[in-house]
């Protein structure tokens, strides 16, 4: 009995375990999400105009770019029109885009091996 004691006090042998793959498969899957918010504002702009259009008048005078521009009839037993259409420079039309853009990637991945 002595003896198989001293046979339990002598440490064993580690002994590891073998493990053999021969073949395999590892999938993987990556999902990304984008967001991107822009705002597009637009101005446009124009200089001074001044037109006009009539029938049966005429301007007197030689300065036609002023606003003081007089009319006289030249028929008055006639009928007559005179139309006169002006717009300052500055901004004439305005727009605002707004817009959201969301994207979406899922990417899936299949490494197979064998010996």
């Amino acid at each position: 009995m002595k003896y198989l004691l001293l046979l339990l006090l002598i440490p064993a042998p580690a002994l590891a375990n073998d493990y053999s793959f021969t073949s395999g498969s590892m999938t993987q899957t990556t999902t990304a999400t984008q967001e991107v918010t822009e705002v597009i504002a637009i101005e446009k702009f124009g200089g001074a105009v001044t037109t006009w259009n009539g029938d049966n008048v005429e301007a007197s005078g030689t300065d036609m770019t002023a606003s003081t521009t007089a009319w006289t009839i030249v028929d008055e037993t006639q009928p007559w029109q005179l139309e006169i259409m002006t717009r300052a420079a500055g901004i004439i039309e305005t727009q605002d885009i707004e817009r959201t853009i969301e994207t979406t990637t899922t990417t899936n991945t299949l490494s197979v091996f064998s010996q």
